[in-house]
């Protein structure tokens, strides 16, 4: 096939080319195809080396329905029902203009809905909704193109495009499922494997599984051929061999001893296979064909052009009758097997004598049916086995399961119950922290830090590290920080606009920093806010432990000086202000002159 195309992208373009009920045969076989002389050799077909000769010796095999169709396409097809113009980028009447494209996308998918069910096709729908109507409707249809009674093309507001299903790769499938006679190959065990090869020793396929039963390997084998000769590597034949045999009413074979490992890897050295198991099915039907080459020869030898030679062969082979009673019962139809006591009987017609050779058909098959019937009963002996042990080991799941479930609601209950000590231990620490903390307010409350001061001029002050939101938040717990508090800051810098509202929002009576300047943003919210803001080496702050204390004197005088400091800010940025008007008036006047 590739003779036709460069590589597999142009062979597809090649196959979607082709007519509707046009087909690409390749006769020769499918990914390992074989020489065209052999299988015109095969077939009867005559052959030459002139390109014309092959030409005409391939098409005499397409019309004996030899080879593989060769498809890139499946039976599905997509048809996609769309807008045929583009809403544009909007304007008076987009609304309007949008709605109608909707519309018409939806009534031209209801008139292919409705000529699809007329087809009576198999189809499945999917819209995409929009203002109006439809944006675009998707039907996956179960046809080919040729079958489906739309056309793809644009039609005023919509689009219809058809794409058929596209296979990953190319894949093939026989012209007919032929019944050639073949020799197979079976190696029973763990492992059941197979191997299919002509009469002439051509290698078809080989086939292994460790679940297939019988009857799959018996559909795998009749999807290939017909055997005339089952054989096998041992002697004597297994008795899963012979099962086969009987199956198909075939010849046996067997070698006169268990053929040896490097024999059969010798005969089949030329042979593809997958495992030890198909070597050995494999070497056991080549070994046949070799074993029957010669009765193959001297059969086809005296076969007539006329007559089918893989029947011929078959009946000598398998039903072990002799070339020439064959041939005879092939050219005319035979005598009558019962003859009547007097001479006189009158000559049977053609209708019974069909009848009589049914008969005898219906006789063997009968005896065919008696045996199946009896792997029948074995088989429903071995089920009824299997469905006990089954019954017995969904009693046994059903038993784990319930356990399962018993120990998954303990470890819930437990899980439920360790979360609820870890809450209650939180409970327990939250507590702690508190008692402490008021442990440290009556501290404040009732020392009389002696060793500070002997008068009554003292007044508590509550640290804050830094001049951070997360810093006041720490404090405020640790403490709590309430209206009138003096805070003293250790580190005012770096303060932002979140950090100084949220002190602004403790009501602090005075601030007392130390460690850097106050940023112009926070200076400004605090002095807006009114909150006096004081140095701390203005004021004496003695620690004790957690605690710290000042002077109420030095606090008051410290907030006196703030005020006059604000005071004199505030006419400061009034005069500015003033200032400021004023250079503007200048200005407009200027400019108006």
């Amino acid at each position: 096939m590739y003779e036709l195309a460069a590589d597999k992208d142009q062979l597809v373009r090649f196959l979607q080319s082709l007519p509707a009920d046009t087909r690409l045969v390749q006769v020769t076989g499918a990914e390992r195809p074989e020489p065209l002389s052999r299988v015109s050799r095969r077939h009867g077909v005559p052959y030459g080396k002139q390109p014309m000769e092959e030409a005409e010796a391939a098409a005499r095999l397409a019309a004996a329905n030899v080879g593989q169709s060769v498809s890139a396409f499946g039976d599905t097809t997509q048809l996609k029902v769309s807008r045929g113009r583009s809403t544009g980028k909007g304007g008076w009447s987009q609304d309007r203009y949008t709605r109608r494209i909707h519309g018409s996308v939806k009534r031209r998918t209801r008139t292919v809905e409705q000529q699809l069910r007329e087809a009576s096709l198999e189809f499945e729908k999917e819209v995409t909704e929009k203002y109006g109507g439809y944006a675009n409707a998707i039907f996956t249809i179960e046809a080919p193109p040729s079958e489906i009674p739309v056309s793809s093309g644009r039609s005023g507001d919509t689009r219809i495009e058809i794409e058929q299903e596209r296979y990953d790769g190319i894949e093939f499938e026989p012209l007919v499922k032929r019944r050639d006679p073949v020799v197979v190959g079976i190696d029973p065990g763990t492992t059941t494997a197979a191997a299919v090869v002509g009469l002439d020793g051509t290698v078809f396929e080989c086939f292994s599984s460790r679940t297939a039963d019988t009857a799959a390997v018996i559909e795998w084998i009749i999807e290939r051929g017909r055997p005339i000769v089952i054989a096998a590597d041992v002697t004597p034949i297994p008795e899963t061999v012979e099962k086969f045999r009987r199956s198909f009413e075939a010849a046996g074979w067997t070698p006169t001893s268990d053929l040896p490992v490097d024999e059969k890897l010798h005969r089949t050295r030329d042979a593809s296979y997958e495992n030890d198991h198909e070597r050995d099915a494999l070497a056991a039907a080549l070994f046949a064909v070799d074993a029957h080459t010669d009765q193959f020869e001297r059969v086809t030898q005296k076969i007539p052009p006329v007559l089918n030679r893989g029947e011929v062969i078959s009946r000598v082979v398998a039903g072990e009758e002799s070339v020439e009673a064959v041939i005879r019962d092939l050219e005319s139809d035979p005598e009558t097997e019962e003859t009547s006591a007097e001479e006189n009987q009158p000559e049977l017609s053609e209708e019974e004598k069909q009848i009589r050779r049914l008969q005898r058909r219906v006789d063997r098959l009968e005896s065919h049916v008696d045996e199946l019937n009896e792997t029948i009963d074995k088989r429903e002996e071995t089920i009824s086995d299997y469905e006990e042990k089954l019954s017995e080991a969904k009693r046994e799941e059903r038993r784990k399961a319930r356990e399962r479930r018993e120990v998954k609601q303990l470890e819930r209950e437990n899980d439920r119950l360790e979360r609820k000590l870890s809450s209650l231990q939180e409970e327990h620490t939250s507590l702690e922290d508190k008692l402490e903390r008021l442990k440290q307010l009556w501290k404040l409350d009732h020392s009389n830090f002696a060793d500070v001061d002997q008068g009554d001029d003292l007044v508590a002050v509550k640290v804050i590290e830094q001049f951070t939101t997360d810093a006041i938040r720490a404090a405020d717990t640790a403490y709590g920080l309430a209206s009138g508090d003096v805070i003293y800051l250790r580190d005012a810098s770096g303060a932002g606009r979140s950090s100084a509202k949220r002190l602004v929002a403790t009501d602090p009576r005075i601030i007392l920093r130390s460690g850097g300047e106050l940023s112009c943003e926070a200076d400004t919210i605090l002095f807006e806010e009114g909150i006096p803001v004081a140095p701390a080496d203005e004021v004496t702050i003695q620690e004790v432990d957690e605690l710290a204390v000042a002077r109420e004197t030095e606090i008051e005088a410290a907030i006196e000086d703030w005020e006059e400091r604000a005071a004199e800010r505030r006419r400061d940025r009034k005069a500015s202000m003033v200032d400021q008007i004023i250079s503007e008036h200048r200005a407009e006047s200027q400019s108006g002159d």
